[in-house]
Order: structure tokens, then sequence, then C-alpha cells
């Protein structure tokens, strides 16, 4: 971004060695992870893995080897947004007329100058979201904790409540009930280095019959913020069987409309909500690989 000309920072700290940034913990019934931690150690932590599978897998899918040894889980849930008319060279954005999220008065993807819808593009954090993690900010001002769903707002300019001076410091996800299974997909064009198309994160609280409990969906890489699906309440008591797997495909369907910010073609991305949702629910139904504890 900044050899773009996207970021031209005055000046640049690096949080490497702030020792309060890194570090793994199971405290007070919650997992807590140090947000300077490296994605590839959040990926192969024996802890993630035991209680937060999902969030392993996810990490474990940024990127390529080298990016995630040096980028951090607190850098992954603060990534900047990302669109087709953006993410160019400046002679490219300078040629077509700059747009609203940097040096520009108009959305080429709406054609409306009010609102940007660049693309939520970070893979752990509809994870966070569907575990109902939290994340621990610090500034002058003190400390606050804020709800991963309450972290994102849908305006692609910038799409988060952390403010300038704010530092995030630390991810705390509740420990996983008895019965609870997860599961993450990512579709990208290749399989390794690419930005997400399209995330999908489920998690499923499940009695020992194997009803559901409760049911959380969060799909991301469409608009500015991840989204939950809703009305998956009426699945509780149920089991997760053909008939409900197919029913909440298409609600994911009819819920989920990609816009032209990103290179794959929105129709197709559509079309991918639904594949995805039945392969991630079947997961959760049938594979010992998406429990959690």
């Amino acid at each position: 971004n900044m050899k773009h000309r996207l970021h031209e920072p005055r000046h640049l700290v690096s949080l490497r060695r702030v020792p309060e940034l890194r570090g793994f913990a199971i405290d007070d019934e919650e997992l807590v992870l140090g947000a300077g931690e490296p994605l590839a150690a959040i990926a192969t932590d024996p802890r993630v893995r035991t209680h937060a599978p999902a969030l392993a897998a996810a990490a474990g899918q940024v990127a390529g080897p080298q990016l995630r040894n040096m980028g951090t889980l607190g850098g992954n849930l603060c990534l900047d947004t990302r669109c087709t008319y953006y993410n160019q060279t400046y002679f490219w954005r300078r040629s077509l007329g700059f747009c609203l999220k940097k040096d520009g008065d108009t959305c080429h993807v709406t054609q409306v100058g009010t609102k940007c819808v660049a693309a939520h593009s970070a893979d752990t954090p509809p994870v966070l979201w569907a575990l109902g993690a939290s994340a621990d900010l610090v500034s002058p001002r003190g400390r606050r904790s804020v709800p991963v769903e309450d972290f994102f707002v849908a305006d692609g300019v910038a799409n988060t409540v952390r403010r300038p001076d704010e530092v995030v410091t630390r991810l705390r996800i509740p420990l996983p009930r008895p019965g609870t299974r997860m599961a993450f997909r990512k579709v990208r064009p290749r399989r390794a280095i690419d930005f997400p198309s399209l995330n999908l994160a489920a998690v499923a609280e499940l009695e020992p019959d194997d009803r559901v409990r409760s049911l959380r969906i969060v799909v991301s890489g469409l608009g500015a913020r991840p989204r939950e699906l809703s009305g998956l309440d009426d699945v509780a008591g149920g089991r997760l069987d053909e008939a409900v797997v197919e029913a909440v495909a298409a609600r994911a369907f009819q819920q989920c409309r990609p816009l032209t910010n990103n290179i794959v073609d929105p129709e197709w991305r559509r079309a991918m909500v639904p594949v995805y949702v039945r392969r991630a629910l079947t997961e959760l139904r049938g594979s010992a690989t998406a429990r959690a504890g």
C-alpha cells in the first residue's frame, strides 16, 4: 500500500519488541492471545488448535509462509479494506480518476460519492466474530474492550472503531462449551498469497444427541465489514440434516450480495456462498476435526 501511495505515513513505529503484545494463555475461561503473535504461531499453537481450530485454520491460510511469519493476529484484525479501484498503482488510479477511499470524491463501484464499499479482506475476523471474541485496546486515555462483532463498521474508508491512538493488545475468546464445532472456508483465485474472494466461519453448539443449541455463520470478503447471517434461531432444537443445511444455504444466498469491489465476478461469488455454507455445515455435522476442546 505504501508502494502505491495508498498510505503515506510520516513515521513508522515497529511493535515487534513490545513483550506485552505477545503470549498465549488460558485465563478465567478465556483463551487469551497476544495481538502481536505472528499468524504462523496462531496456526500452530496447541491451545488454539484445541479450543479454536477454525481460528488456527484461518490463520494458516493467510497469504503465504513468509507473510504469516511476519504478519500478526492484531494486524490481520485491523487489515485495511481492499477494492479493485483502490489497490492499484498511483498512475492507474490517476488515469481513471481517484476514488472516494483515496484522493477522490466518487465510489467507482456504486457511482455514488457518499459511502465507500471496499471489501473487508482479512481471514481471522469472521472466526473471531463467530466465537464471540473481544479485542482489548489501549491508548493514552486508558483501556477498553470491544466485541469483535462491534469492532467493524460498514465504511470502506475506515471500517473499524479503533481510534488513531489506540493499539490492539489482546484478543480474548470464550472457551467453547462442550459440543461446540467450528469450520472455516476461504475462496480465493489461488491456493496461496491471494486475498479472499469470500470467507466463511461457522460455529455450532450441539447437544449430546447432536441437536443444535446455537448456530452462527459469519461471511466476509463481500462488503466493508463481515456479515453474520440472520434468522438462524429457528435451527435450534433440530439436527443439521440435509433439509436444514439446504435451508441455511438458501438463506445465505438471499442475504449475501457481493459488489464489483473484487476482481472476481460478483455473481460467481454470490453463487459460491451457499456452496461453502453447505461444505462448512457438512463438516460440522460429521468431522472430528471441527470439534473444539
